[in-house]
Parts: structure tokens; C-alpha cells; sequence
């Protein structure tokens, strides 16, 4: 569905931002929560890489080959970085748009007082 005109690009970034993050939410807390184990489990619990192996298998996105193929693994990074660039760069976007229009604001009532 097209977004109305009357929608600013903010509204719009907002709502897409929204709609994306359920299915960016679960690879990247699988892929974070799977790393973080992996390195600690390593380092601090003395397992070694044949036994924590499952966890990269996670992480990496490899359990994926059985369904999709042997590209799977590449898709499910690059489309992990994907969503994960998308969401921050729309967060940090909605996160500095009050401080823009504070900004904005300040400048508008800089040049009234100027005049």
C-alpha cells in the first residue's frame, strides 16, 4: 500500500522501521546471543571449538543449508547485516529527530530576534 502524500518521510521511515523490526529481531538476537556464548563459553569455560561448535553453527546461520541450499549461510548474513544497518540507521534517525527540530526552532528564533 502507498504511502498517502500527506505522510512526511519521518512518518514514513517510522512505520517501515516498525513493520521490519519483528522478522530483524529474532536472526539477530540468535546471531548475538549464539556469538556472546560461544566467546564465553571459549575463554572462561574451558570448552573447546569441536564442542561449541553447534554454537557457530547458529551464528553463522549454517543450520539454514538443510532448507535452503547451499547459499543459505551467505544469505543469512548478508541479509542479518542488512536488517541490522536498516534498523540502525531508521533508530538513530527517529533518535536525533527531536534534537533536529529543537535545533531548527532555535535557528527560526535566532533570525526573528536578528530582524
Amino acid at each position: 500500500m502507498p504511502a498517502s502524500s500527506s505522510q512526511s518521510l519521518a512518518t514514513q521511515v517510522r512505520k517501515a522501521h516498525a513493520r521490519l523490526a519483528p522478522l530483524v529481531m529474532a536472526p539477530l538476537l540468535i546471531t548475538v546471543i549464539s556469538g556472546m556464548s560461544y566467546r564465553i563459553i571459549r575463554d572462561w569455560g574451558g570448552v573447546s571449538r569441536d564442542q561449541a561448535h553447534l554454537l557457530m553453527v547458529l551464528h553463522e546461520g549454517e543450520w539454514l543449508k538443510g532448507w535452503l541450499g547451499p547459499d543459505a549461510e551467505t544469505c543469512y548474513v548478508v541479509l542479518n547485516g542488512l536488517g541490522l544497518l536498516w534498523m540502525l540507521s531508521t533508530g538513530l534517525g527517529m533518535a536525533i529527530q527531536p534534537w533536529l527540530r529543537t535545533s531548527q526552532r532555535t535557528r527560526k528564533g535566532a533570525d526573528t530576534l536578528s530582524q
